[in-house]
């Protein structure tokens, strides 16, 4: 069978999450072995080599749904058939840039043919623009001058590219907790006790057992339980009151580290627009619906959610 390497040893020496391959492995992706007699996963040498694929793939930034159909079909059709779609993308994307570089350059010209040195009410501003945006829509869209609804257009193409982040909130709910453990762990001898225990302690709320937290290089795993529940039934595990609260949430189509880390800097940057602020009293955590095989077969990919507590600004005075 050749050199086997464990899960914890693929994670460090490829800067990947225990939870990615994981979620690799459950979209068909990649293969581990695991015997009767032991918890965690392991990788052979074929393992390894596709996994240095796809991280080549991801690096490019091609989609889940896209290295599945590269590794199910034979012959390099496919393969091009992705990467030319990447290429017009990032050109599309590019192009729009571009315009809205023209339109912001448009904006200053505009803005420094203007007197505001004898507009001192900062009131006045809000006319000001209201001016520079009848100029614009005034102007035919020549000789590099741009009209409003462009403006708009452009603008409008380049928020679609980015994930909506929605404000949702979690009422506080009693769980069974993994406390804090290793990715070894998490995903050893923590998921084979879940797993085991999948159906007793249904109904779930978030409709997959794994709102998952992770801080300081550990990870806790928090899984909501029925009333009657007692730590009895889920010894050696504790059960614990969730505080739930507010969270900033938004969708990664992939759901592997490099599409998460994206999305959780989207949320973090537009949290700093409003008048919220991120709450480290709480940990940020994650979810995968991958219970819903329908949803997984609708997609073409699980759908990870990610949450950032938040609490209201406050300001001193």
């Amino acid at each position: 069978m050749g050199e086997l390497t464990k899960i914890r040893e693929v994670s460090v020496n490829y800067h990947v999450s225990a939870r990615t391959l994981r979620y690799y492995e459950d979209m068909g992706l990649i293969e581990s072995i695991r015997s009767g007699d032991y918890a965690y996963r392991l990788y052979d040498e074929a393992a390894i080599k596709r996994l240095e694929q796809i991280l080549i793939l991801r690096r490019l930034n091609i989609s889940i749904k896209d290295i599945k159909r590269i590794f199910d079909t034979a012959g390099s059709e496919v393969i091009l058939d992705v990467l030319g779609k990447k290429v017009d993308s990032i050109d599309e994307e590019v192009s729009l840039l571009h315009e809205l570089k023209k339109i912001i350059l448009e904006f200053i010209d505009q803005i420094r043919k203007l007197d505001f040195e004898k507009e001192t009410d900062v009131k006045r501003l809000y006319e000001k623009a209201k001016e520079i945006e009848t100029q614009i829509a005034e102007t035919e869209d020549t000789g590099g001058q741009i009209t409003a609804d462009h403006f708009m257009e452009v603008t409008q193409k380049l928020n679609d590219k980015v994930p909506d982040v929605t404000i949702v909130r979690i009422p506080a709910f009693r769980a069974v907790t993994s406390g804090a453990m290793s990715f070894d762990e998490i995903f050893g001898e923590f998921q084979s006790w879940q797993e085991a225990h999948n159906e007793f302690y249904k109904p779930i709320i978030f409709d997959a057992p794994d709102f998952l937290s992770e801080k300081n290089g550990q990870m806790e795993w928090v899984w909501r339980i029925k009333d009657e529940v007692t730590e009895a039934d889920t010894a050696p595990y504790k059960i614990v009151e969730h505080p739930g609260g507010l969270y900033a949430a938004a969708v990664s189509i992939d759901g592997d580290d490099e599409s998460g880390s994206q999305v959780m800097r989207k949320i973090e940057a537009w949290i700093e627009k409003t008048h919220f602020v991120i709450d480290d009293s709480r940990s940020a955590a994650a979810h995968m619906i991958y219970v819903d095989e329908e949803i997984k077969k609708g997609l073409g990919y699980h759908q990870m959610n990610f949450y950032t507590p938040i609490k209201l600004r406050t300001t001193d005075r």
